[in-house]
């Protein structure tokens, strides 16, 4: 469930329903409900959360909190200060590159690996994704584009048939939520982006692995190019305005 800021202190607290939850399962749920507000960034770089808040809205002791938090803090997701709280991590700019970079070199070879493999129905579902995405591009909702886009990378590496590759590539894709800030406002545009789908799309038509490949890596290098250029990733995470740029996209 998403986070709430609250009105008078603008800690950030999160909802779980009141039931009896054993400490070891509590500090699950809170754990996985901040990490995944923290990926999708709803809880943005630099967002305060205090301990005592969130135990006291629970009305739990404050250690299931803790263990979320040391757990949050060994994935580099919250620094905890002592004494005095924790916040969300801040992403530096290698973080981002170093990121973009493996994860292009993880779907390049997962594409070179899947193209032949993929079967008149894989090519379908690729086209209605595909369409997915117009659709939302149309309708200006960024969030329906993200889980169409999001799928339709997915779909080929799951057919790439290697597993080592699959392990490694999908924990990273699920932190790279964090970028999707950043990335909206280093990449040009949904409608830019749509039609680098569609592109990809053709060339696996085509059975044309290698180009599939070529068009894929220009793609995912768009905002590593675009931040190599203008170091402009501190500004945008800081910013709430960047929740709702138009027309931008996660690539």
């Amino acid at each position: 469930m998403p986070m709430t800021t609250q009105p008078d202190s603008g800690s950030i607290l999160p909802y779980i329903p009141q039931r009896n939850f054993d400490n070891a399962t509590l500090a699950e749920r809170i754990y996985q409900n901040l990490r995944e507000d923290i990926l999708s960034n709803r809880l943005l770089p630099g967002t305060p959360l205090q301990e005592a808040s969130i135990a006291a809205a629970l009305e739990v002791s404050r250690a299931p909190v803790r263990e979320a938090f040391r757990k949050l803090e060994a994935e580099g997701l919250i620094t905890v200060f002592p004494r005095r709280g924790a916040e969300v991590s801040s992403l530096s700019r290698k973080e981002f590159l170093d990121a973009y970079r493996v994860r292009q070199s993880l779907e390049v070879l997962a594409i070179q690996l899947a193209a032949p493999r993929l079967t008149p129905t894989d090519l379908k579902e690729l086209q209605r994704l595909h369409q997915e995405m117009v659709e939302r591009t149309v309708q200006g909702d960024i969030d329906g584009f993200f889980k169409a886009n999001r799928a339709f990378h997915d779909l080929f590496v799951d057919r790439s048939d290697n597993l080592k590759l699959q392990e490694i590539y999908f924990p990273l894709i699920d932190q790279m939520g964090r970028y999707r800030l950043p990335s909206v406002t280093l990449r040009g545009g949904m409608e830019r982006s749509v039609e680098e789908h569609y592109a990809i799309l053709q060339a696996l038509r085509k059975g044309d692995a290698e180009e599939a490949a070529r068009l894929l890596k220009e793609h995912i290098a768009v905002p590593q190019r675009a931040l190599e250029v203008d170091d402009k990733l501190e500004v945008v995470l800081r910013s709430d305005g960047a929740r709702n740029l138009p027309g931008d996209s996660f690539s």
